[in-house]
């Protein structure tokens, strides 16, 4: 505001100026005074048009974060279940209130920038963005859902309703491009034009959409699409500079592949048909058995299998405290033997060692294969924490009952392990038990021998424990806890065990674990005498 002010006191005093010196000795040019200011009356409501369409824009963004926020405030976890939401509550404070923030700083708002400055600080970051772009591409993949599926928010389970807006799919599209990702590109920047030709009123036009397509299908080698897409680009936009330039390269190597073609024209045969792509292949040898079995595809729980699998009441080994109150275990698999216990922890419980470990949260780590030092990681995504005992006494108390249960000690286990899944949150295939021989835990405790994972949480869809080498999923069920063994009774690893998190396609997962170790239970768990025992 105060630059337009500047700028009409300048003209306006220029005028003046003008008059001091010359045309007070002519009504002729004193004429000229009333023209100029009928064009600094213009020049003036053309300003006070912008200012109201700039309060408008403002009081319309403001009503509709006000039905918004009461609605996703009334049950914050529940909201951001579904991953569209958290997806664009990262990209809303990200990108959107930045915006707004620029918006309102044309004018004298200080109140509110100092406190948007103030919060901005604790807002998302881009590689926040990034990340929850990545996400929902992950769970698009994982759980074979077109964009067309997730811009209209339809997810099983769903509890709010939730909708990409064209702008939101060009976000998706746009990052994707950014990450080098021109598969997932151009999949978005499809549905953006869907989404434009069906009407859908946005900022993002049609010519920025065709810039970012034409070359990421270009970049997927489909050379004729390209041409087509940056053609229809230059029939949008004449000027676009960028595109003429492609146009002619593309026309080039067009003309240089033809002539190859007539010289290999098995080669041409062999050609990836026009418009369809293949997802590339990434470092995951077993990829497509994981994913599958995210979706509950494969799983190889035969009759036969399934005729060795029974439900008991578990008195543990000998435990003075089981046979007075034995849980339920039920079978999950038959070899490796993995079980399922139920009510092993109360909605108290659950609900008392989530608000221990929320403030102790960070972004849970792997240790780098070749180095050992402990970092982050793509392939896992989720944060956690780590609760001693005496943290709390209801910690005590869950570690006393994995002890009864399981019936090893947990004077060597690791500490209790609590685990909070984010939107596509997922740990792709790993083994428990460390093949490092530089880990320091080895030669004080050993190595991890079994595991005993607390579901405290129901999950609406998606977040399995699969095992890709058995052709197994075990669903999340609050309250419950599977338990195997990830050692043979020789010490070697059961590489039978390398196990999954799939991604959270809507809900939010929490989970806590035990990991106990060799050490200490040499008379709990006997060694076998053959090195596959």
């Amino acid at each position: 505001m105060k630059l337009w002010v500047s700028a009409l006191l300048m003209a306006w005093f220029g005028v003046l100026s003008c008059v001091q010196a010359e045309f007070f000795t002519s009504i002729g040019h004193m004429t000229d005074l009333i023209y100029a200011e009928k064009e600094l009356v213009q020049s003036l409501k053309e300003y006070i048009l912008v200012e109201e369409a700039k309060l408008s824009k403002i009081k319309s963004w403001a009503n509709k974060m006000e039905a918004l926020t009461s609605k996703s405030a009334a049950d914050a976890e529940g909201y951001l279940a579904h991953p569209v939401n958290a997806y664009k509550l990262v990209k809303r404070l990200n990108t959107d209130w930045p915006a707004l923030e620029d918006l309102v700083l044309q004018d004298s708002a200080a109140g509110f920038i100092a406190n948007l400055s103030v919060q901005r600080q604790f807002f998302p970051t881009d590689e926040d963005e990034i990340g929850a772009a990545k996400a929902l591409m992950r769970l698009q993949d994982t759980y074979r859902l077109d964009p067309g599926t997730i811009s209209r928010g339809e997810l099983p389970g769903t509890k709010y309703q939730a909708m990409l807006s064209v702008d939101d799919c060009f976000g998706m599209g746009r990052s994707a491009y950014n990450e080098g990702d021109y598969y997932h590109t151009v999949l978005w920047m499809e549905q953006v034009l869907k989404q434009l030709d069906a009407g859908e009123e946005a900022t993002t036009t049609k010519s920025q959409v065709l810039d970012y397509l034409s070359y990421a299908v270009f970049q997927l080698g489909d050379l004729h699409r390209a041409l087509e897409l940056t053609r229809r680009l230059l029939s949008l936009d004449p000027s676009h500079e960028r595109a003429g330039g492609n146009l002619r390269y593309f026309e080039q190597l067009l003309e240089e592949e033809r002539e190859k073609t007539l010289t290999n024209q098995t080669e041409a045969e062999l050609a990836t048909p026009e418009g369809i792509y293949e997802r590339p292949v990434d470092y995951l040898p077993e990829r497509d058995v994981y994913e599958s079995l995210c979706r509950g595809e494969g799983v190889k729980l035969t009759p036969r299998r399934q005729k060795r699998l029974f439900c008991r009441y578990h008195h543990g080994n000998r435990a003075p405290q089981l046979p007075i109150a034995p849980f339920k275990e039920e079978d999950e698999w038959d070899s490796p033997h993995i079980v399922r216990y139920y009510d092993v922890m109360s909605d108290e419980e659950i609900e008392r060692i989530k608000e221990i470990a929320k403030p102790k949260l960070a972004r849970a780590t792997v240790r780098d294969p070749k180095t050992g030092v402990l970092t982050v990681a793509s392939y896992r995504v989720s944060k956690s924490s780590w609760l001693e005992e005496d943290d709390d006494p209801v910690v005590a108390r869950v570690n006393r009952r994995m002890q009864h249960i399981t019936g090893l000690t947990v004077k060597t286990a690791e500490l209790l392990q609590v685990a909070n899944y984010g939107v596509g949150g997922q740990y792709e295939p790993h083994f428990d038990f460390s093949r490092r021989p530089f880990d320091s835990g080895l030669k004080t405790e050993g190595n991890r021998l079994a595991t005993f994972l607390n579901y405290m949480s129901d999950v609406e869809a998606g977040g399995a424990t699969v095992f890709p080498d058995l052709g197994a999923a075990i669903w999340p069920k609050k309250g419950t806890a599977v338990f195997w063994y990830n050692l043979l009774r020789s010490g070697e690893g059961d590489y039978r065990t390398r196990h999954a998190a799939c991604p959270v396609l809507v809900g939010c997962k929490w989970v806590s674990n035990k990991w106990f170790h060799e050490r200490g239970q040499e008379f709990l768990r006997p060694c076998g005498s053959t090195e596959v025992d």
